[in-house]
């Protein structure tokens, strides 16, 4: 694919003059994919404390869209073994969750476990096959964090920094990460094993990110050599707002969609 190329040549020369750190953009949204987005955002809200905000096949935490396509296509895979491996929720009383989610049939992976210096977490896995760290994080409730994969974390943090800001930090003290919206935080775990496989298709398609001006967004990006997936175009979503988007790769495949508000 060109654009991943590209970005990889551009990762490789040392992640220069890309659009300022000094300030965050916006975190947006998450896309997942399922063959029926009524069913897969229903589940959201009822297990994972997401809010109906007006869109059908869609909700959202702490102002984070989660999104589903509507195409009713099934996903190819799951979320594990892509370089986006799995995202995070806090809440207040872990325990309290998990007997609901265990009386309702939800397939939690790992009982719950207290990680010395963090806090209590557990994983379980959405219906159609994305992995979720559920942790209790009184500091931060809510959408707690995206979790990727790289062969090299530091240098993806490094990338993500150069291109959607945010607000270098270690989680607790122990994990380094960039914070977003006062809140999110973006880490990277270390890929051991097995080359990761692209996201776009699978039960995770893609991250997303607000940016004020997409066309001057483009322009930094496209100064250094590193081209569109796709884009940019104008939508007018479910929910009647107008967009304008482009899509782009990351060096480990994670698809990425930058996003600017019209009205």
């Amino acid at each position: 694919m060109t654009g991943k190329a590209l970005l990889f040549t551009f990762f490789a020369i040392g992640l220069v003059g890309l659009p300022s750190s000094s300030s965050a953009e916006i975190y947006h949204h998450v896309h997942h994919r399922s063959p029926d987005a009524l069913a897969a955002a229903a589940w959201y809200m009822e297990h994972m404390d997401c809010m109906d905000y007006g869109r059908a096949g869609a909700c959202q935490v702490d102002n984070i869209q989660i999104l589903f396509y509507t195409d009713g296509v099934e996903p190819t895979g799951p979320s594990v073994g892509t370089g986006m491996d799995h995202i995070g929720f806090s809440f207040p009383d872990l325990e309290a969750k998990m007997v609901g989610w265990r009386a309702a049939g939800v397939n939690v992976l790992e009982d719950i476990r207290e990680v010395e210096g963090l806090f209590k977490l557990s994983f379980v896995e959405d219906p159609w096959g994305t992995k979720i760290e559920v942790v209790e994080d009184q500091e931060w409730l809510g959408f707690h964090h995206i979790h990727l994969r790289s062969a090299n974390p530091e240098k993806t943090l490094a990338w993500y920094e150069d291109l959607f800001g945010g607000a270098p930090d270690k989680l607790k003290g122990r994990l380094t990460g960039l914070r977003y919206n006062d809140g999110l935080w973006l880490l990277v775990g270390q890929q051991r094993d097995g080359a990761l496989v692209p996201t776009a298709g699978r039960s995770f398609d893609h991250l997303g990110w607000e940016v004020d001006d997409l066309d001057v967004f483009i322009a930094a990006l496209q100064s250094k050599g590193i081209e569109l997936d796709s884009g940019p175009r104008e939508i007018t979503n479910s929910a009647g707002q107008e967009l304008k988007i482009a899509f782009v790769i990351s060096p480990e495949g994670v698809r990425i969609e930058i996003v600017e508000v019209i009205n």
